[in-house]
């Protein structure tokens, strides 16, 4: 007995050196399209007009204000994540009245944008805490035809560091809808190898970095783009490693809602090594968001328009919130 208990005091003393010589850092990114984050004046460049107070949605000062505050709430609401890619994002001047004229001023939010030869004029954008996270290099990377008369959304890319010195690199997507039909569908065909492809570009570049692609896809996990463009296969791994982690969340829910039906066309895909850690992924449904489906049992995502009317809420997108815990040694 007296042998058997000195065994169990040196496992438990040798489990607890194991504990303290490792360092564990957490790491929160989420993803929201947030739904035409319009500013109110008209760019002659991009086809914005419905978003002035002479156009068709009314978009006044007022209705932006709102909406730039329930997304403020919404993120503190979230434990203000490290970082947020949000998509549909139309300039610098609503990103500086998100993280400079909200109290998200409070928590060093800082932004990365780009314009993108999308013809609406909306593109990806990247809110980050500067506390937390160091923006080393960021870039739009260009997945337009303009020989083709194809113009979308660029991918960004950002590479940083974070407070614990653990290196995450972000790409932030936004791909085109399925207006197109089988034309569309090859476009995102061909995005989705290229984000493959840039996935395993950073990850040699950094290898011991989360590799993050996050976005609306307009493509659920087993539809083409995302399944044999991503290198799935009918699987939750790529053979190159990649995850698709949207495939652990709730199978009765989605990020957004059509026809009735929940889908997750937004997803987050990892690519990174053993010392990260995935902690949890979830898909964030907080009441305001929410609004009741007439004629049914159910709910779907407030919008701020519904066609032309004005419902006030912030998108048709439900965001997804990811935290990583990275381990690595003293």
């Amino acid at each position: 007995m007296r042998r058997l208990a000195l065994a169990l005091i040196l496992m438990l003393s040798t489990a607890t050196q194991a504990q303290d010589s490792l360092r564990f850092s957490t790491f929160t990114a989420a993803w929201w399209n947030v739904e035409n984050l319009f500013d109110t004046r008209d760019d002659p460049k991009t086809n914005d007009d419905e978003f002035t107070p002479e156009g068709e949605k009314h978009w006044t000062r007022r209705r932006l204000t709102n909406k730039i505050n329930g997304i403020y709430k919404t993120l503190l609401m979230m434990d203000l994540p490290d970082v947020v890619g949000l998509g549909e994002v139309e300039n610098k001047f609503v990103l500086r009245e998100l993280c400079q004229g909200t109290p998200l001023a409070k928590a060093h939010y800082r932004y990365v944008h780009y314009d993108s030869p999308d013809r609406r004029g909306i593109d990806c954008a990247l809110i980050y805490r500067s506390d937390r996270f160091r923006v080393t290099a960021s870039r739009p990377f260009s997945v337009s035809d303009s020989a083709a008369g194809f113009y979308t959304r660029d991918i960004l890319v950002v590479e940083g560091v974070t407070a614990a010195g653990d290196s995450v690199c972000l790409l932030l997507n936004h791909w085109p809808s399925k207006r197109g039909g089988d034309e569309a569908e090859a476009h995102r065909l061909d995005i989705a190898r290229t984000v493959r492809s840039l996935m395993l570009e950073l990850k040699e570049k950094h290898p011991s970095a989360a590799v993050i692609a996050m976005g609306d896809m307009n493509s659920t996990a087993d539809e083409e783009a995302v399944d044999t463009g991503m290198g799935f296969n009918g699987d939750s791994v790529s053979s190159d490693g990649i995850r698709n982690l949207t495939l652990r969340l709730p199978g009765d829910w989605g990020s957004h809602k059509y026809q009735g039906e929940w889908r997750y066309i937004d997803q987050v895909f990892l690519l990174a090594d053993g010392h990260w850690l995935v902690k949890k992924l979830r898909l964030v449904k907080y009441d305001h968001l929410l609004t009741e489906e007439k004629g049914t049992l159910g709910f779907r995502p407030k919008r701020t328009h519904r066609g032309p009317r004005y419902e006030g809420g912030i998108s048709d997108h439900l965001p997804l919130l990811l935290t990583l815990r990275a381990t690595t040694g003293k």
